[in-house]
């Protein structure tokens, strides 16, 4: 009985629900940050469904409080009038200090806050957060540069171990 008990309260690791793969393109992730978020029992039920999109979102403070907005939560199919607002501005928990200092930091010229993926971390929602200065257009080639270099040496590579 015991066993089972420890067996259920056991932590588990992080499940990864969705990613926000045009952040690391379009900015330099500076430093990251996990804050939970607060969200209504039939968006819980989407995310787990997976139906979440972090295209086009960023975070902002105000009153010392951190929202994120963009962040679409697709509606649960039957969730009925208990639904909210996919886009709606959702509340992030973080500790007051964390809020702070970001703020401070965003108030630097050309930082902004960027939710980079939402995950389960147990049966808690979490979003992952970068602190991320934008990129150059110069910048943006450069690394499909580099990226294209890579994958070039990398098939070479292939090809020859295919050969030998």
């Amino acid at each position: 009985m015991a066993e089972r008990i420890r067996e259920k309260n056991k932590p588990q690791g992080k499940k990864i629900i969705a990613q926000n793969k045009k952040a690391r393109h379009d900015y330099f992730v500076e430093a990251t940050y996990e804050a939970g978020i607060q969200l209504f029992g039939t968006e819980v039920k989407s995310i787990r469904n997976g139906s979440v999109n972090l295209k086009d979102s960023y975070c902002y403070i105000d009153r010392g409080e951190i929202f994120a907005t963009g962040i679409h939560i697709s509606p649960y199919e039957k969730g009925n009038i208990f639904n909210r607002d996919p886009l709606r501005p959702k509340k992030l928990l973080m500790h007051k200090k964390e809020i702070l200092k970001l703020f401070s930091l965003i108030g630097k010229e050309g930082y902004t806050l960027i939710p980079l993926s939402v995950y389960f971390s147990g049966s808690h929602v979490k979003v992952d957060l970068g602190l991320c200065k934008g990129k150059k257009l110069y910048d943006k080639r450069e690394d499909d540069a580099r990226k294209q270099a890579v994958r070039t040496m990398e098939r070479t590579e292939k090809e020859r171990n295919y050969r030998d």
